[in-house]
C-alpha cells in the first residue's frame, strides 16, 4: 500500500522521514479508566466539582445505583437515588438481561447508546464482557440500519459535527469539545457508509461505533476518542426530502470547496491537540480517500481503515488459512470482486507480502492478482480510462464481462468480494471455484449482511463444505450434512493503529484477536471465538 501512495505524493514517503520526529507516548490515566471492568471505591472528581443532580447526568462519573453510602454523603445524592445499593456487576446482568429480550437488533443498538449516555463505564463493562454478543449490535451490521434511521433514533448528540456552516471556525468547534486529552480521532464525511451510500451527517454512527471498539478491543480511554463528521451535504435524495434529516440539505460539495473545509479541518486538529493525535479516515468514497491519505500521510498521523484496515486482517486470515491448505501465499491466485479502497487495499498489501516473502519485484507479485469492477476484469485494454488506484492492475488478457467467465479464465484459488452489492456469488460461481480447487477460499467481505456476496449457508453447501469462507459481518454457524461449520468474520474491527515508538509516522498494525481457527473447539482470548477465519 505504501508504494502505491508513494506515487501519488509529491515530496518523501512516511518511511523516508526522519525517526527523531517520533509520535509515540499517551495520556495520563487521571480518572482510573483503564479499569472500566471494575468497582472503584472513589468517585473521581472532575476539575470543577461535579456533585448531586449534576453528577448524576455525567455519564463518565455517573455510577447509578453503585454510589456506596460515603460516596452518597460527600457528593450530596441523598435523596437523589433509591436507597437501595446495587453493584456494577449487578446492575451489569439486570441490562444485559433486558438487552436479550428485545427482538430487533435496533432495539438493543438504542438500549446500549443509552447506556453510553448516562453511564460510560457500565457501557463498556458491558461491553467487553460480553464482546462476542454485543459486538454485532455496536457495530456491524447493526450500525448500518442504526445510520440508515440516524435522524429518527437521534437523541443525544454524540462527537463533532463540523458542517460547511463553520468554514473559518473549526478550531474553535474542536475547542468546544470538552475532553482535552484527546489521541483517536474517527472522522468521516458520511460519502460511502458501508454498501449503504451517501447516507450524509447521519453517518455518525459509524466513528461512534468505531470508537467504541478503540475502547473495548483496543484498550484506548473513551476520554482519549473523538468521533466526528464533516458534512458538506448529501446527494440521497430521500434524505434531503426527509424532514427529520438533522445534517445539511444541500447537494454534496466537491473540489476545492470540499478540500479547503478538510483542510482547515486537518490544520486544526494539529494546533488543537499537537503531532501525537491519530486521524482515522472512515467511510470517504474511493475518490476522496486515496487523495486525503496521500496528501496528508507524510504531515499527519493518519490511517485509512477501509484501505489499510481491511487489507491487514483478510492478510492475516489468509497467512492464517495456509495452515490448512500448506504452501506459501505466492502459490496462489486471487479474483477480486470490486476494486474500490477495500479491493484495491488488500490487493496491495497480498502483493507485497508475495514480494516479501519471494524476493520478486512488486509488479511481478501483482500479476499472481486479479480485479474486476462494473465494467468487467481489469485488464491493459481499459487502462487509459481507469481511476489511477486501478492502473497497477490492469494486466494483459482478454476483455472479460461477467464474474463466472473471470473465474474459469482466471482459475483463481481464492475469491474476494468487496463490490457492496449482495448475492453477486452465485450457485455457478461457487461450484466452479470448488471445480478447480479442492478447498477454494471464499471471501465476502461486504457489509452489512444484506450485502454480502453470499452467506456462509451458501458458501457451505455449495462447496459441500469445502470452502473457507469468511465474511465481513457476522453468520451464524452452519450444519451441512452432520458437521457444524463455524464461518469467520473478517472485518477491520479487529485492526487498531498504534505508535511505533521511534519510526516518526510509521505505523504498527496489529490483529487484536489471536487467530485460532485451526483449533476450532478453543475459544480465543478476550471471549471471542473462531475470530478470523473458520473453514471446514
Amino acid at each position: 500500500m505504501e508504494s502505491t501512495l508513494k506515487e501519488m505524493r509529491v515530496g518523501a514517503s512516511v518511511l523516508d522521514m526522519d525517526p527523531k520526529s517520533t509520535v509515540g507516548g499517551g495520556v495520563e490515566d487521571v480518572y482510573g479508566e483503564d479499569r472500566a471492568t471494575e468497582d472503584l471505591l472513589v468517585t473521581p472528581w472532575t476539575i470543577s466539582v461535579a456533585s448531586g443532580y449534576t453528577l448524576l447526568r455525567d455519564p463518565q462519573h455517573n455510577k447509578g445505583l453503585a454510589f456506596t453510602e460515603k460516596e452518597r454523603d460527600a457528593h450530596y445524592l441523598r435523596g437523589l437515588l433509591p436507597p437501595a445499593i446495587i453493584s456494577q456487576q449487578l446492575q451489569e446482568k439486570k441490562l444485559l438481561k433486558t438487552i436479550r429480550q428485545y427482538q430487533l437488533p435496533l432495539q438493543k443498538y438504542s438500549a446500549m447508546m443509552e447506556l453510553e449516555e448516562r453511564n460510560e463505564r457500565l457501557f463498556y463493562k458491558l461491553l467487553i464482557d460480553n464482546v462476542e454478543e454485543l459486538l454485532p449490535v455496536v457495530y456491524t451490521p447493526t450500525v448500518g440500519e442504526a445510520c440508515q434511521k440516524y435522524g429518527s433514533i437521534f437523541k443525544r448528540p454524540q462527537g463533532l459535527y463540523i458542517s460547511l456552516k463553520e468554514k473559518g471556525k473549526v478550531l474553535d468547534v474542536l475547542k468546544n469539545w470538552p475532553r482535552k486529552s484527546v489521541q483517536v480521532i474517527v472522522v468521516t464525511d458520511g460519502e460511502r457508509i458501508l454498501g449503504l451510500g451517501d447516507l450524509g451527517c447521519q453517518g455518525m454512527g459509524i466513528p461512534v461505533g468505531k470508537l467504541a471498539l478503540y475502547t473495548a478491543l483496543g484498550g484506548i480511554r473513551p476520554s482519549a476518542c473523538l468521533p466526528v463528521t464533516i458534512d458538506v451535504g448529501t446527494n440521497n435524495e430521500e434524505l434531503l426530502n426527509d424532514e427529520f434529516y438533522i445534517g445539511l440539505k444541500q447537494r454534496r460539495a466537491t473540489g476545492q470547496e470540499y478540500y479547503e473545509l478538510l483542510h482547515e479541518f486537518m490544520r486544526a486538529v494539529k494546533q488543537n491537540y499537537g503531532e501525537k493525535v491519530l486521524i482515522q479516515f472512515e467511510d470517504f468514497a474511493n475518490h476522496n480517500a486515496f487523495e486525503l491519505l496521500a496528501k496528508y500521510g507524510t504531515t499527519h498521523l493518519v490511517f485509512n481503515d477501509d484501505i489499510q484496515g481491511t487489507a491487514s486482517v483478510v492478510l492475516a486470515g489468509l497467512l492464517s488459512a495456509l495452515k490448512l491448505l500448506g504452501g506459501n501465499i505466492a502459490d496462489h491466485t486471487f479474483l477480486f470482486l470490486g476494486a474500490g479502497e477495500a479491493g484495491t487495499g488488500i490487493a496491495e498489501l497480498i502483493a507485497l507480502e508475495m514480494s516479501r516473502q519471494t524476493k520478486v519485484p512488486l509488479e511481478e507479485t501483482r500479476k499472481m492478482i486479479w480485479l474486476m469492477d462494473s465494467k468487467g476484469l481489469i485488464v491493459s485494454s481499459r487502462k487509459d480510462s481507469l481511476q489511477h488506484f486501478k492502473k497497477p492492475w490492469a494486466h494483459e488478457h482478454e476483455p472479460v464481462k461477467g464474474l463466472l467467465d473471470a473465474v474459469q479464465a482466471v482459475k483463481p484459488t481464492v475469491l474476494i468480494g468487496t463490490s457492496g452489492v449482495g448475492r453477486t456469488f452465485t450457485k455457478e460461481v461457487i461450484e466452479a471455484m470448488v471445480f478447480y480447487n479442492e478447498k477454494p477460499i471464499i471471501l465476502a467481505l461486504s457489509n452489512p449482511t444484506s450485502h454480502s456476496e453470499c452467506t456462509a449457508e451458501e458458501a457451505y453447501s455449495w462447496t459441500k463444505g469445502k470452502a473457507i469462507f469468511a465474511s465481513g459481518s457476522p453468520f451464524a454457524p452452519v450444519e451441512y450434512e452432520g458437521q457444524v461449520f463455524y464461518p469467520g468474520q473478517s472485518n477491520n474491527t479487529y485492526i487498531f493503529p498504534r505508535p511505533w515508538p521511534g519510526f516518526g509516522h510509521v505505523w504498527e498494525l496489529f490483529v487484536f484477536m489471536m487467530i485460532c481457527f485451526w483449533q476450532p473447539r478453543k475459544p480465543c482470548p478476550g471471549k471471542l471465538q473462531r475470530s478470523t477465519f473458520q473453514g471446514g
